[in-house]
């Protein structure tokens, strides 16, 4: 009953300014609308990565939820696993309005929120209410705008968040926060996962949280080879691929792709694809990858598994699908791996990379001085 009011609600949502949509839709889901029995998952789907048993590989991308009001409901429509975040160790309210833009002819979003968020503290009481409740849910961790130490930020993040999160992610390719995506390059990049490691190693207890790290569409192949060297120099647990683009395809067609920020939907599936690839050539499965950007089927879904995604998440699609999307893209995910012969998702990551990738370090001793020396 409640899928059907959703469908039948979502057109009328369309007609308000995307943040109010937005918004409303964040206030029934914490209010309790939302079904009260999660749907059962084929088996096929179920997959085991860092020690937690997903029950299906569709998670829901961080931006959804900022502030940590509905990973629950959320998880009871079908998702395998909900991120929440970013979050910042301190309240902001963000870039100014409008900052939110549907683009209807493109199935695409522009965004420039600026992490508006409530901060750590009602992040954190919120998630410490759900301790002991199933079900997979990790937080994506950024820097507050005027912070002159964003390592600082992201380690605060970790000694608040890290017992009550299933993982972690260290936000660092946003395009919406000034100077962010320059947290990427190697030098900087290497230095937060050391001290957020060490924070998340100092953590009280036994158990250790993944630190994964999100990165941007936008790199350049040097870039992504800095980042995967720096992953498996790190020992990071996984990364996240990818972010919103700032770049503006040509076939858009909408009159807000103008519009300066993160344009996520559609348009991002081949771009983020192709950088999933890359990755996954370079890490030879060797750090796990959860694909993201533009996925509205399960055949975008498989074809992210297939370049090297051990995971998958979505979140604009369910602007122009509704939440019945999930159960559509599970459904036709499970026929695709069996069709194909595969046991398992775990069966199907990778499959359309050759049995011998080639691994990162391949630039020249004389480009590598170049690095250290820059």
């Amino acid at each position: 009953m409640i899928a059907a009011a959703s469908r039948t609600l979502l057109p009328w949502l369309r007609l308000l300014p995307a943040e109010t949509a937005h918004r409303l839709t964040i206030r029934a889901l914490a209010a309790g609308w939302y079904p009260r029995q999660a749907p059962s998952d084929d088996p096929i789907l179920a997959t085991r990565l860092w020690d937690l048993d997903f029950p299906n590989p569709v998670g829901l991308a961080a931006g959804f939820d900022k502030n940590a009001d509905t990973a629950d409901a959320m998880l009871q429509w079908g998702f395998g696993f909900v991120e929440c975040g970013t979050v910042t160790p301190r309240p902001q309210v963000g870039n100014p309005l409008p900052r939110l833009f549907r683009l209807l002819e493109d199935h695409a979003v522009i965004n420039r929120m600026g992490f508006n968020n409530a901060g750590l503290t009602p992040f954190a009481a919120k998630l410490a209410k759900r301790r002991g409740l199933p079900g997979i849910v990790g937080s994506n961790l950024g820097k507050n705008r005027d912070s002159a130490d964003a390592t600082a930020d992201y380690c605060t993040g970790v000694r608040s968040l890290g017992a009550l999160s299933d993982y972690l992610v260290i936000n660092v390719s946003s395009p919406n926060t000034p100077g962010l995506r320059d947290l990427q390059r190697r030098s900087a990049l290497r230095h937060i996962i050391d001290e957020v490691t060490a924070a998340r190693d100092g953590l009280p207890g036994t158990r250790r949280p993944p630190l994964l790290v999100k990165v941007a569409p936008d790199l350049t192949p040097d870039e992504v080879e800095d980042i995967a060297e720096t992953a498996l120099a790190t020992h990071v647990d996984g990364l996240i691929i990818s972010n919103t683009t700032v770049a503006r395809p040509a076939e858009l067609r909408s009159a807000n792709a103008p519009e300066p920020g993160g344009l996520s939907g559609a348009p991002l599936f081949e771009p983020s694809t192709t950088r999933l690839r890359a990755f996954y050539r370079l890490l030879g499965g060797r750090v796990p990858l959860i694909g993201v950007g533009g996925i509205s089927s399960g055949e975008q879904a498989y074809a992210k598994i297939r370049a090297g995604a051990s995971l998958v998440q979505l979140y604009t699609a369910l602007v122009y699908h509704g939440p019945g999307l999930v159960a559509e893209i599970k459904r036709d995910l499970a026929a695709l791996l069996r069709r194909d012969g595969f046991a398992s998702v775990a069966a199907a990551v990778g499959a359309d990379h050759p049995q011998t990738a080639p691994k990162p370090g391949r630039r020249t001793a004389a480009r590598r001085e170049n690095d250290h020396g820059a």
